[in-house]
């Protein structure tokens, strides 16, 4: 028997002050049996630093190999962003580079690791992609989720403040850049 996704109820309050973005955002966010909640955490944040008119989630989920987790398309179809989450490889975000204007990854893990796998790899663009990480922030708040939860996020001067079940985090945005 095939094991089910779990649906999260997400209501994210998010104030991105940096690009002048406020929104409440009410997601629906299935998490696949493969995933954890680290990863799914990281979507989401992700979906919410990333928001604009055209951002979806992926439409076959997180094991689909052909599409992004997220996406941001605009009104006639063409894909403007692909966003990667996790550890992504080379392969992956060459073909990246090559469908979309532009390429983001969020990473939970160490970047560092994801840096060294990528450095010297034959990846189109690969100097424009950023790999953003938020240190232990989703390590510490990923354990609050709740299948129902309300959130407020903020991101102001490149620091990323998360309030989740009457506890407050917060971590620098980190950006880092694939070296050749």
């Amino acid at each position: 028997m095939a094991l089910t996704s779990t649906v999260y109820n997400l209501d994210i309050s998010v104030a991105d002050v940096d690009r002048g973005v406020y929104e409440t955002l009410p997601l629906r966010v299935a998490l696949h049996p493969s995933e954890t909640l680290e990863f799914m955490l990281t979507r989401v944040i992700a979906y919410c630093l990333q928001y604009e008119e055209g951002i979806t989630f992926s439409r076959g989920g997180v094991s689909d190999p052909d599409e992004p987790p997220l996406r941001i398309v605009d009104p006639t179809g063409r894909l403007k962003v692909w966003i990667e989450i996790g550890s992504p490889d080379a392969p992956r975000l060459n073909k990246a580079s090559k469908a979309a204007d532009r390429v983001a990854v969020y990473t939970h893990r160490n970047p560092a690791v994801l840096l060294r796998q990528l450095a010297g790899q034959r990846i189109h663009h690969a100097a424009e992609i950023p790999i953003y990480s938020f240190g232990k922030l989703i390590d510490e708040a990923a354990p609050l989720l709740d299948r129902r939860t309300t959130l407020d996020l903020s991101l102001t001067g490149g620091e990323v403040y998360l309030a989740i079940a009457n506890r407050s985090f917060s971590a620098p945005l980190t950006e880092h850049r694939i070296e050749a």
